[in-house]
């Protein structure tokens, strides 16, 4: 039965993504709701959000929260869950909101529908762009007849996506569609409101490859509606990036800025066009200098609110919940934008899902596997390993063209962080030499690449039974900040204390060495370990060596150019995986690969500066002063209440490691470096 106008509305929340915390953002500011739980399969990503907005209650199922008796739920899941949550929220007596697309194709559309009217229920979609404050200005000027009638509507929206995190691939991944329906859906249902009903519409898209996870990165769509003519292009590449709508008509134009919060109405003047032109363009400009800047205070200060489309359409649903009333835009305004996209989404899936697929074609066996065959170090071992007559298999992100031409080098695509092409790398292999790791990037960028790279190499040399695993530590695991400069460095040197102190790098690759070091000791996996220093060579010319960071086009050293660096020349690193690989009493060891001639950082940085000559620009600052510079950027961010890229704790963890005993390497693996650092820096600089 409709609840009436005094009934407090209890709401459930199923997905913990950021779009949950608009919705979440919105819906506390009702007095009228009671937030009941957060449902999240991923449990932790739920308790966290929970937390932060004072839920008292976070669940990984949604009948979980059936004794709470929510009379709307909230499905802010990715799209192809939507339908199974969606149906179980209406049989347990729900009305339920939607997030955009309802769903990936016409017939789970029909059947949430059907099922919608079979309990009683609403079942809303968040059309939210069409919420957007400068949008809704934007339409109802043209319902005005502010600029005549409309001849035709352009959408362009640049965008990007969060980092692949590792796991099973996601839709984003293995859906060639994935970015128009998750964007273009936005610019159909826009169009529609401002052409009519669209009659007729075709898609082009293309792949750049600028994210090797997100295949079809550029699309443009070409539509015809009962009131005229919209073109929808959608790019991930083009920069800076826009969210700009363009309507043209018989008595002028209007130009939407989402971004800025802007709308723009230039109508046709009396006199000459070129007065006009001017006036136009004279008179939007002196707009924009007030309107600009108040609409960045307005957004700093909370007046405007973050994705307020989003919001506006959360807020507007329990208001129809709760009154009985229509939500704003219903499961058939879905189902109308379903059918534009289901044949338009057809071939981009299909050749999406033909590329994905080729990629587990049977190989033959091989002697060795190489993950982060693209990277310095990876490219100088295969170039080893094939100079030694071995056949080799690579794992990279994206085909490299001279181990196309090299008949004994088997290319295998895809991401560490997934299970499913690692484990296809693994099989058939003798020596997995895993090199590869992230090396810049964001948090889920490390979570994929290194702790969930290692795990998926890991698990699958267990399932395969690979003669050894050769992995590739860091020497970022240990305590720079904490250890005696004097002390001398072993393997079982103490590990960071705070590796979230120093950053996403050292917390991944610390947290990947105790992983290979578990599986060594509890599920004997026959690996090695291996923690080189700063590996140097011809290539890395450009690299800032220890104590030195780059920072505005200079490399900034820190502290006293008397310290010595912990370097290791290229292709005596590559000696130590190939013998790591083949020594019988090194199974099961741990071994850091330094050279112990003392260089120090000054000696280095000259010889750098002959090579690079003006291209180089250094400057030695006190490690006081970064240490108050530190301080401040660790004021700020308590301000803003964000991560901040320099602490003082990162600036004495700047320190380089010192005074290292490579007994363990030089007695159990039989290395000592070949090349050695002086003729190193001689091949590296000359």
């Amino acid at each position: 039965m409709p609840a009436s106008a005094s009934t407090r509305l209890r709401v459930a929340i199923v997905g913990a993504g950021y779009v949950a915390t608009h919705h979440l953002s919105a819906l506390k500011r009702l007095d009228f709701v009671d937030v009941v739980g957060i449902c999240d399969s991923q449990l932790p990503a739920a308790q966290a959000l929970a937390k932060r907005f004072g839920v008292a209650r976070a669940v990984a199922r949604l009948e979980e929260l059936a004794d709470a008796l929510p009379q709307a739920v909230y499905v802010l899941t990715p799209p192809s869950s939507h339908p199974a949550i969606a149906l179980a929220a209406l049989d347990m007596g729900c009305h339920v909101l939607v997030e955009k697309p309802m769903a990936d194709s016409v017939a789970d559309c029909e059947a949430m529908i059907a099922r919608a009217q079979a309990r009683g229920r609403l079942l809303g979609v968040n059309h939210s762009d069409l919420f957007d404050p400068v949008l809704m200005q934007a339409l109802q000027a043209v319902r005005d007849g502010r600029i005549g009638e409309v001849v035709s509507v352009d959408i362009i929206r640049n965008s990007e996506y969060p980092p692949y995190a590792g796991g099973p691939l996601p839709g984003a991944v293995t859906q060639g569609s994935y970015p128009f329906r998750d964007l273009g859906v936005h610019g159909l249902y826009t169009l529609e409101a401002f052409l009519g009903e669209i009659g007729h519409a075709e898609v082009a898209f293309q792949s750049r490859g600028t994210d090797p996870n997100l295949h079809f990165d550029e699309w443009q769509a070409h539509i015809q509606a009962a009131r005229g003519v919209g073109r929808l292009l959608l790019s991930w590449n083009a920069r800076p990036m826009e969210n700009r709508v363009f309507v043209r008509g018989t008595r002028g134009t209007i130009e939407v800025d989402r971004f800025l919060q802007t709308c723009r109405i230039h109508r046709v003047l009396p006199g000459p066009k070129f007065i006009g032109i001017v006036a136009n363009a004279f008179f939007s400009a002196l707009k924009d200098v007030f309107r600009v800047p108040w609409n960045v205070v307005r957004f700093a200060t909370g007046m405007l609110k973050p994705s307020p489309g989003i919001q506006h359409g959360a807020q507007a649903f329990a208001q129809a919940a709760r009154d009985g009333a229509a939500p704003p835009f219903t499961g058939e305004d879905a189902l109308r934008i379903a059918r534009l996209l289901e044949p338009l989404c057809a071939e981009p899936d299909r050749q999406r899902l033909a590329l994905l697929e080729s990629r587990y074609a049977d190989l033959p066996p091989a002697d060795a596997l190489v993950t982060g065959a693209a990277g310095f170090l990876g490219r100088r071992l295969v170039a080893r390993l094939r100079a030694e007559g071995r056949s080799v298999r690579v794992l990279v992100r994206r085909p490299v063209a001279a181990y196309a031409q090299d008949a004994g080098i088997q290319t295998v695509i895809g991401d560490l962080g997934d299970p499913r092409i690692v484990d296809h790398a693994v099989q058939g292999v003798g020596v997995v030499y895993h090199v590869g790791a992230a090396m810049r990037g964001g948090p889920r960028d490390f979570e994929a690449g290194t702790v969930w790279g290692t795990r998926n190499v890991v698990d699958a040399c267990l399932k395969h039974g690979n003669r050894r695993l050769v992995y590739v530590s860091s020497m970022s695991v240990f305590d720079h900040a904490g250890r005696a400069p004097d002390a001398v460095m072993t393997e079982a040197s103490a590990y960071e204390p705070h590796p979230e102190w120093r950053g996403a790098y050292t917390q991944t690759k610390l947290n990947a060495e105790r992983h290979v070091r578990d599986a060594i000791e509890q599920r004997g996996l026959p690996a090695v370990i291996l923690r080189p220093g700063q590996i140097f060579g011809p290539g890395a010319e450009k690299v800032t060596p220890n104590g030195v960071i780059g920072l505005a086009g200079r490399w900034v050293a820190v502290g006293s150019g008397t310290q010595t660096l912990p370097l290791v020349y290229i292709d005596d690193v590559v000696d130590a995986l190939v013998q790591a690989a083949d020594a019988p009493q090194a199974g099961g060891g741990l071994f850091n690969i330094v050279d112990t001639s003392a260089i120090t950082q000054e000696a280095y940085l000259q010889r750098a500066q002959r090579k690079l000559g003006g291209e180089l620009k250094r400057v030695r600052v006190p490690t006081w002063t970064f240490l108050l510079l530190g301080w401040g950027v660790e004021l700020l961010g308590k301000l803003l209440k964000r991560d901040v890229p320099l602490t003082r704790y990162r600036v004495r963890s700047l320190r380089p490691l010192a005074n290292f005993d490579t007994t363990a390497a030089r007695e159990q693996l039989g290395w000592t470096p070949r090349v050695g650092v002086e003729q190193g820096l001689d091949a590296t600089f000359g």
